[in-house]
């Protein structure tokens, strides 16, 4: 499969990074030599320096050629006419990086008109997944499959004797819960069960929500289940803006701090019912002033992930139920899970996870990204050719570093057991280290070629199939 991504920031990086690890095709375009420089230092692609809108460069990179082009650009508008002049020349299928709040009530529009197949608002997103959070009342945050059926929380275990230096397969309570992932100073390990957890170790747990809320009481896990009524977000981009529109329509009390005056004033003007404050938002005197110690939920939304997750920090001093820090910069991974806030979000590993859910295809329902895109989970609709179908899972000789950690069989979550069975049209949420999805692709491959297989196929460089 052969993917151009024009842009080469966060997010384009973040993508490539995670395409190499699928012997994906990959070529990199951004006209800032500099960035191509530090991109050349970093990962095995092929880049060019040159803007995405020049005609002959992508004739003479044979665009025609590709499977796939995705448009990452600071500017939107620049992003769909990539798009269009990528589809015109003959790419197969087209993506945009598209982040306005003007463009959100037209995207059909745009899509149609310019020739783009799946548009991507990252600031979007991760508000829709800060809202979820904080609306569902669930004490951690990390993920949810099968339409909130499996849940999956992380949490640090600390000094807890329950958990350190003992096996996984020893910890009393886990009955209807799955210990899936362990991330442990900055690496990520998909266990067996004869593991021992470490101090400082993060856990990943899976199982249905009742489950969950029961593991969670057992051990008296820290986080508070409390309906969130009132929210402070400091920042007025958009994610703030998306995110209180969110929670208003759930009847939550937003107050967003914003330092810059015009940013506060369009935010005034587009909000209503919604308190905009002209002002510091790192300021603890302001903070005071506007009851920050009454808020239900503290959201740390500014561009700098100092500053959030500074203030996210301060939030859970004065008290606050959920706080929450929006961050960017992969180098902070390893520090996160040692803080004391409620959820780190990472815009890049959301956006990156549903693009990689586009171009892998209607069977795949939701990727989430690990530790930086460490690991992933996936889920996927079993096809009766698969190979797996109908056998018991002790018996499958599953890749090292794999694990199926649920199966939802006729609407029933299931936590497998080695005599349980995969039947066809079960949806099965599988965990690997990213860099283990050959096998997991290998593992997979029905017989008959089919979903898996034309995935298979597509990291050797065919194209899209045209019904996809």
């Amino acid at each position: 499969m052969k993917v151009m991504i024009v842009g080469a920031g966060k997010l384009g990086y973040k993508l490539a990074e995670a395409m190499i690890l699928e012997e994906i095709d990959v070529t990199l375009i951004d006209d800032n030599a500099k960035v191509i420089e530090r991109v050349n230092q970093q990962l095995d692609v092929l880049t060019v320096v040159d803007s995405g809108i020049n005609i002959s460069m992508l004739k003479d990179l044979n665009i025609n050629s590709f499977d796939l082009l995705i448009a990452t650009t600071e500017n939107d508008a620049t992003n769909a006419v990539i798009c269009a002049f990528a589809k015109k020349l003959g790419c197969m299928k087209t993506i945009a990086r598209i982040r306005n709040p003007e463009y959100t009530e037209q995207l059909d529009f745009v899509k149609s008109e310019m020739g783009i197949d799946f548009i991507i608002n990252p600031d979007f997103e991760t508000a829709h997944a800060i809202a979820k959070y904080l609306l569902r009342h669930v004490v951690y945050f990390s993920g949810e499959f099968a339409g909130g059926r499996a849940k999956m929380i992380n949490f640090n275990v600390g000094h807890d004797p329950h958990f350190v230096g003992n096996r996984i397969m020893d910890i009393q309570g886990l009955e209807g819960v799955l210990i899936t992932a362990i991330s442990r100073e900055g690496q990520l390990i998909i266990p067996n069960g004869s593991i021992i957890l470490s101090e400082g170790d993060v856990i990943h747990v899976l199982g249905k929500e009742e489950d969950i809320i029961r593991f969670n009481k057992k051990y008296k896990l820290r986080g508070k289940e409390r309906e969130i009524k009132s929210a402070m977000i400091l920042g007025g981009g958009n994610l703030s803006y998306y995110l209180a529109k969110e929670l208003r329509k759930a009847k939550v009390d937003v107050t967003i701090i914003e330092q810059d005056k015009a940013k506060a004033n369009r935010l005034a003007e587009k909000l209503k019912h919604v308190l905009i404050i002209n002002g510091d938002g790192t300021d603890v005197s302001l903070l005071e002033e506007e009851n920050i110690n009454e808020m239900d939920a503290f959201i740390g939304a500014t561009g700098f992930d100092e500053h959030n997750l500074l203030m996210a920090l301060m939030a859970k001093q004065y008290g606050i139920c959920k706080s929450i820090a929006k961050v960017s910069r992969p180098n902070y991974t390893k520090i996160i899970d040692k803080l004391d806030i409620d959820a780190a979000i990472n815009p890049m590993n959301i956006t990156a996870a549903n693009i990689l859910k586009f171009i892998r295809g209607g069977k795949i329902l939701a990727v989430s990204l690990l530790l930086g895109g460490q690991g992933e989970v996936t889920e996927i609709i079993v096809t009766p050719d698969m190979p797996y179908v109908d056998k018991p899972i002790s018996s499958l000789n599953l890749p090292e570093r794999v694990i199926i950690g649920a199966i939802i069989q006729d609407g029933e979550v299931i936590i497998p057991k080695g005599n349980d069975r995969i039947k066809p049209y079960d949806r099965i949420i599988v965990f690997s280290l990213s860099e283990d999805f050959d096998s997991l692709k290998t593992f997979f491959k029905p017989s008959k070629g089919g979903f898996f297989g034309e995935i298979w196929n597509r990291s050797k460089g065919s194209r899209f199939n045209s019904n996809h």
